[in-house]
């Protein structure tokens, strides 16, 4: 068989470790050529591709960022400018004209959008979750979340001493648009007093509570995590607003700190390069055995795929009861 691989949407860390695993398992264990599309769909519009070996995927595993490039090309998307031109069609015979069997699309939610509907349309695509939000739907976690999390947690604990030092209240904003995955985890791995999600409404006057009531305990600082897709007065970031909000009720100095792309860079956790390995493996496992049209998903202890039609178009989103939220509130931590 002859795949092509391309990497769609946002960069992050995992990326390359899943083509490596997804490449190197169809090279080395089924026999198969392996296409490397550069730029997303793009490279299938414009037919940018190269030949991968197995000693062009050296070096890759702790490689953050894509060596394949990435773009956010939706080739479904009508613009005045392409009104003219039927992407998808285009791609789909430029896939046929490459003799490519199958198309690996690593990406997150938009890129399972598009991929769903190539698969409506008789293209052979079997898709790997990627995103550090954590918000695919259908997969526990997706490559990429993990470094995040460790990225903003070493964060959090340093603002802890600079917070303790001048008896500040210190507000750090991550990433995460509609989903809180990163702010959650890292909230409460670094230690946070107050975590505001997208899914759970605040109030300004809970907030300030908390941080007053630790200010009577003893407690002369204080940390808020606020995911950046909170609700604000639209006119600032995140947590720019939360710190203004908060000085302006309770009168103590604060600072914001936003985190912004570090997230997304450099190298890979352990756990995200393993899960990379094992999800690129698994797709093309799926190619192997002729099993289209499906999404590569983490299922507690267990790597599995699901129907791409059913991904499409769905969140994962934070629940008031999920366990960390639970233990959070049971410790004195604020969710708003």
């Amino acid at each position: 068989m002859r795949i092509g691989i391309l990497t769609a949407g946002g960069d992050c860390p995992g990326i390359n470790a899943t083509i490596r695993g997804v490449c190197k398992t169809a090279i080395n264990h089924y026999g198969m050529e392996v296409v490397g599309i550069h730029s997303g769909f793009q490279g299938l519009l414009d037919i940018d591709v190269e030949n991968f070996t197995d000693n062009s995927l050296s070096g890759l595993l702790n490689q953050g960022g894509t060596v394949l490039g990435t773009s956010r090309e939706k080739p479904f998307k009508k613009t005045i400018a392409t009104s003219d031109v039927n992407k998808p069609e285009l791609i789909k015979q430029n896939i046929k004209n490459l003799g490519l069997d199958c198309i690996v699309c690593i990406g997150g939610n938009g890129t399972q959008k598009t991929a769903a509907k190539f698969a409506a349309m008789g293209v052979n695509i079997v898709s790997v979750p990627k995103t550090i939000d954590n918000d695919i739907w259908g997969t526990d976690f997706s490559f990429g979340f993990d470094s995040a999390v460790s990225i903003a947690t070493d964060a959090i604990d340093r603002l802890h001493s600079t917070a303790s030092s001048h008896k500040r209240v210190m507000v750090i904003e991550v990433m995460g648009h509609k989903a809180g995955w990163i702010a959650l985890y890292s909230g409460m791995a670094g230690g946070g007093d107050v975590i505001l999600l997208p899914e759970i409404p605040y109030q300004m006057s809970a907030v300030s509570e908390t941080i007053m009531n630790r200010i009577k305990r003893g407690k002369s600082y204080s940390i808020v995590v606020v995911a950046e897709g909170i609700q604000t007065d639209g006119s600032r970031r995140a947590a720019e607003y939360i710190a203004q909000q908060i000085e302006t009720e309770t009168g103590l100095e604060t600072r914001e700190t936003v985190l912004g792309y570090i997230q997304r860079g450099g190298s890979p956790t352990p756990f995200d390069r393993n899960l990379s390995t094992r999800m690129g493996g698994h797709a093309t496992e799926l190619i192997a055995n002729g099993q289209f049209g499906r999404m590569i998903a983490l299922v507690g202890d267990d790597i599995t795929s699901i129907p791409l039609e059913e991904v499409a178009g769905k969140l994962n989103s934070v629940t008031e009861d999920h366990d960390l939220v639970v233990q959070g509130r049971r410790m004195g931590v604020c969710f708003g």
